[in-house]
């Protein structure tokens, strides 16, 4: 398989040339993929732009007139190239349009394939281009507009990357069941004893972070075939993207392994709290709520009744739409580190709220379990883990990584 080479070769032409240069002296197969719109391309690339406009499936001459149409169409031209190509691996070199073009073509390959962008832009915010794939992005430095000692020393440490990546021995292949599971630091205890005990029982756990990204990326996997069931724990991203916090997974999240059939056990970590920025970042509607500084950057708000009665109906009725056996766990003495007894997110009327609520609506084809304990309690990692291990065993879904 050949490695993808993607850059706009009327202003990016000669860095690409060197980057091309390097690679194939390693013995690689390059195609080299032109995403420029305007002036003449450097030199003459296996793929020309008018191919790549057209696998996305437009005319070069019906956007070339306007640069933004044409970035998106480039983009949308080089995601469906790396789709019918399936390269081995990905480099991209450019600024905002080089950048938008080329990730969009590495966000369509799996996780493991190498992915690496050279850009003005890595140095600030990359999630829209990073987005759910291991995206490795190296900052320039300087702008991409010339050869010199510093962007030749750049460039070429990114094609040696590449290099080093596909060169480097395959890992010895897994088939153990994989499980996903999500994490927040106010649910770790719980998450380690089951992360343990899955482990321990021969299946390979991957936790996801519930920073927002940590949700999508789950999901992506899901969708990706990559799990084979899936431990949620901490749904907490839900919170965020009703009242408008900062983590926000979008609003897809919980709805994968249901459309998918996997099996899945739910439970509400975190629902107590909403995320935010610095205190002074917080929005001034939300003044008079209850809040706890987590850390001078982290600022976390109490979800209130109102609000768990709402989320109580989204778990419900994502958890119902399942395809495949589903179970949601109901921990009553408390959702996460915070909301213990005299904890700053104690509001025993705000979790009976959520959990009103999920009774209400709730389907019959969800197993509803209810245990008189807190979520970070031995006892309840254990039951979440039991009941998982028993729907997996029963169901043909249980499949290594590919």
């Amino acid at each position: 398989m050949p490695v993808l080479l993607i850059a706009t070769l009327d202003t990016k032409g000669t860095e690409a040339a060197f980057v091309r240069d390097q690679l194939r002296a390693a013995g690689l197969e390059v195609l080299v993929a032109d995403a420029g719109s305007r002036g003449e391309p450097a030199f003459a690339p296996e793929i020309d732009r008018q191919t790549l406009f057209r696998e996305g499936g437009t005319a070069l001459a019906e956007v070339a007139h306007e640069r933004g149409q044409a970035v998106a169409a480039a983009a949308r031209g080089a995601a469906a190239l790396a789709r019918r190509l399936q390269p081995q691996g990905v480099i991209g070199l450019g600024g905002s349009a080089g950048t938008t073009i080329a990730t969009a073509a590495m966000r369509e390959l799996p996780v493991g394939v190498p992915k690496i962008m050279v850009s003005t832009l890595a140095s600030g915010q990359v999630r829209p281009y990073v987005g759910v794939r291991d995206i490795c992005m190296i900052h320039s430095v300087v702008d991409i507009a010339g050869l010199n000692r510093i962007s030749r020393r750049i460039l070429s440490n990114a094609a040696q990357a590449l290099i080093g990546m596909l060169q480097a021995p395959p890992l010895p292949p897994s088939n153990r069941p994989v499980v996903g599971a999500t994490m927040f630091g106010v649910t770790t205890p719980c998450v380690d004893a089951c992360r343990a005990a899955m482990e321990a029982a021969g299946y390979e756990v991957l936790v996801f972070h519930a920073t927002g990204t940590g949700g999508q990326t789950l999901e992506g996997l899901i969708h990706d075939g990559e799990l084979a069931g899936v431990l949620d724990v901490t749904t907490t991203e839900l919170a965020d993207e009703l009242v408008g916090g900062v983590l926000s997974a979008g609003p897809d999240r919980l709805t994968a392994a249901s459309q998918r059939g996997l099996p899945q056990v739910i439970s509400v970590g975190a629902l107590d709290m909403v995320n935010f920025g610095p205190r002074d970042t917080v929005p001034e509607k939300f003044a008079q709520r209850r809040f706890h500084i987590h850390n001078p950057t982290v600022t976390l708000m109490r979800t209130t009744p109102e609000e768990n009665d709402a989320l109580g109906q989204q778990i419900a009725y994502r958890a119902s739409a399942s395809r495949g056996p589903v179970a949601l766990f109901l921990p009553l003495r408390g959702l996460s580190a915070l909301d213990v007894p005299d904890g700053p997110f104690w509001w025993p009327e705000a979790d009976q709220a959520l959990f009103a609520s999920i009774r209400l609506w709730t389907g019959p084809n969800v197993k509803l379990v209810e245990m008189d304990c807190h979520l970070n309690d031995p006892a309840f990692a254990a039951a979440m883990v039991a009941e998982l291990q028993a729907m997996m065993q029963s169901t043909s879904h249980a499949a290594g990584v590919r």
